[in-house]
Order: structure tokens, then C-alpha cells, then sequence
């Protein structure tokens, strides 16, 4: 199996996050608020300001990025020391191969090294899969409900749920 590797990247490698957002955004549209198109005409200045607000990590392996995830400040009043992970995405010839898995921990870890001691993880109610994933990782289940910014498969509106992992030692 290929090692995989995980980093952040720096804001001068916008590049690298733009093509891989594009792609995310093209290949899951269901996935994402964003249209592909609409970002796909942002200038740098966009992507770099992006690069500024959350810290992106990007899977490599085989000397190819497979995947990315964001670290943000949470927008809800969750309080100075709850962060956010959003934007995860893995290339589809490298799901089930532990890319996912390895974008979740360095982002737990880079979350408790800034001192955050919460992490967020917003995910469709009705989906299972993502539920179960978010959960092996210690992810539990919060009473914060939002609908979905995008409509579900059906043309329906869904809910999303707000899943929170204690970071640090006292995981409780």
C-alpha cells in the first residue's frame, strides 16, 4: 500500500488548493455550497484570501495530491476554542484506502495544536456513510440541526447535523 502523506499548505500554493477544489467541486456537486463555475472564474486574490482564513491540508501519495481538508474557526457561537472541519474531499480512485482517514487526524491534530479543544464536522442527516466515519473517529452526535444549503438528490431539502469531537487528553 502507498504511504500517504498529509500537510498544510502554504498560501503562495493556492494553486494546488484551487485545482483541487475545482475538481471536488465538479466531481461531488452534491457535496458542496459552492457552484464549480462560479469559482473556477475567481481571481488569485480569491483563492489567496481563502488560503488565509482556514488552514487547507492536502493528501499526497505516489507523488499525486488525492485529497483535502479545511480548518476553520467555527461560525456559530461555539466560543474560541471550537473549530471546524469542512471541505473534505477524496479523489474517488483513492477512497477506502485511508486518505479520509489520514485528512481527519492531521486536522484533529493540527486543531489541538492551536488549542482548540472541540471540532466541528457539519454532515447530511441522511447520510449514513458519513455519519459512521465521522464517528470512528470520535465525532458525536450534537442537538444543532441547519437544513442544507443544497437541495438533496430528490430536489428535497435536508437537514445537516453538527457532529463535535472532544481534542486533547480529556476526550470526554
Amino acid at each position: 500500500m502507498s504511504e500517504i502523506t498529509v500537510r498544510a499548505l502554504t498560501e503562495d500554493e493556492w494553486e494546488t488548493y484551487r485545482t483541487l477544489r475545482l475538481e471536488a467541486l465538479q466531481e461531488s456537486p452534491e457535496a458542496f455550497v459552492a457552484d464549480h463555475d462560479t469559482e473556477a472564474a475567481e481571481p488569485e486574490e480569491f483563492w489567496r484570501a481563502r488560503m488565509e482564513r482556514s488552514v487547507r491540508l492536502v493528501a499526497e501519495t505516489e507523488g499525486e495530491q488525492v485529497g483535502v481538508v479545511s480548518i476553520g474557526s467555527v461560525s456559530e457561537d461555539k466560543g474560541e476554542t471550537a473549530g471546524q472541519l469542512f471541505g473534505l474531499w477524496v479523489n474517488p480512485q483513492w477512497r477506502g484506502r485511508s486518505v479520509a482517514a489520514n485528512l481527519v487526524r492531521q486536522g484533529a491534530r493540527i486543531a489541538a495544536d492551536q488549542g482548540l479543544r472541540h471540532l466541528y464536522y457539519w454532515v447530511g442527516s441522511d447520510n449514513g456513510r458519513a455519519v459512521a466515519f465521522a464517528s470512528s473517529f470520535g465525532f458525536r452526535p450534537t442537538d444543532d440541526r441547519r437544513p442544507m444549503r443544497v437541495a438533496g438528490v430528490d430536489g428535497e431539502a435536508e437537514e445537516e447535523i453538527a457532529l463535535v469531537m472532544a481534542l486533547g487528553e480529556d476526550r470526554a
